[in-house]
């Protein structure tokens, strides 16, 4: 399978250009140099950086310069510290991962798709020439099954804009389901050689959300360990009355250790062996209400299957979201967790 050089091991920039207060107070701080230095001394190569139209576009279409002066200044910073940046469109007008964000309309609406590839051609006219170390991702995570026929439709005119500058920049492309690994043959064929198959993982998902707020049925208070045994989960879900989560047990019983994860790419890994195309996770991570000696060992386990095959990846997420690797509920073990990323 082919491997996404330059980018094997990083963490997500979440909750600053996306999924985060758009005032200047927050952009002007949330992220520093500082932060840039200590990624790159974690051994990381790379960082997913998510951006937000909102910083970019006003809801009209009409370009602001704040987004490109926070975009620049990071690039400067891991250029400084030879990190490469996955620019990762996040949000558009029209589309958000999250139904909170009142983002609708984008995969039925020509011109709000028209304006996502004008979005696109400003980014590759800025940044494509730099394609030693920069790439892009179209979009973050969509959802519905029934949207993968017109997403694709959407991915490759998207990805023929960029071409027109960027003929070498690597172009990292989901399919549905929350870019579920499971759906990686629903993707068109790679458009050309310099494509990228995007997956996420957060499995077993009892374990990664537990307590999530966010999730439907979730009791705030549900804890669970990890690597437990597969009765145990299912058992747990039973007894809490999460019928929804039952639905993301379908594991060996076995339980989980390395070879579950192992057992869970291979499908994305015959798909992209087949298609002859580098396969990358650009997120993965375990929720800040678990116990962070078992998260701990939960990287360790993953990390063994993404080195056995050379999947690149970036953990979610470097501070806080819920998923925060550098807060301080990780300091007992964050030395040794970041040998796992």
């Amino acid at each position: 399978m082919k491997i996404f050089e330059g980018y094997q091991k990083g963490v997500d920039l979440g909750g600053w250009l996306s999924q985060g207060s758009y005032d200047r107070e927050h952009l002007d701080t949330f992220i520093t140099k500082k932060d840039i230095e200590k990624i790159a001394s974690w051994g990381c190569d790379h960082v997913r950086l998510p951006i937000d139209y909102n910083i970019f576009e006003t809801d009209e279409g009409e370009l602001k310069n704040d987004g490109f002066e926070y975009l620049d200044k990071a690039l400067e910073w891991c250029k400084e510290y030879k990190l490469n940046v996955l620019i990762d469109v996040h949000k558009v007008y029209g589309y958000s991962f999250y139904s909170g964000d009142g983002q609708e309309g984008f995969f039925d609406n020509e011109d709000l798709q028209e304006r996502f590839y004008k979005w696109w051609e400003r980014l590759s006219k800025r940044y494509g020439k730099l394609s030693d170390r920069v790439a892009f991702e179209l979009l973050n995570e969509v959802n519905d099954k029934e949207l993968s026929p017109k997403w694709n439709k959407i991915a490759e005119k998207a990805i023929k804009v960029i071409r027109k500058d960027s003929p070498d920049v690597k172009i990292v492309l989901g399919s549905y389901w929350n870019n579920s690994i499971d759906a990686l043959a629903d993707l068109d064929k790679p458009y050309d050689d310099n494509i990228i198959y995007n997956f996420h993982c957060y499995d077993p998902f009892m374990f990664t959300h537990q307590g999530a707020y966010w999730v439907d049925e979730m009791p705030q208070d549900f804890r669970i360990g990890y690597p437990g045994d597969i009765k145990d989960y299912r058992e747990s879900a039973k007894a809490t009355g999460l019928t929804r989560i039952q639905d993301y047990l379908d594991v060996p019983d076995s339980g989980f250790d390395p070879s579950y994860f192992e057992k869970r790419f291979a499908y994305g890994i015959s798909v992209c062996k087949e298609r002859d195309v580098a396969m990358y996770c650009g997120e993965y991570g375990v929720i800040d209400r678990a116990d962070p000696k078992e998260i701990l060992k939960w990287y360790k386990e993953i990390n063994a299957a993404f080195k056995k095959y050379g999947i690149g990846r970036a953990a979610w997420n470097y501070k806080e979201k819920d998923f925060g690797l550098s807060d301080e509920r990780m300091a007992g073990v964050i030395d040794e967790l970041i040998n796992y990323l």
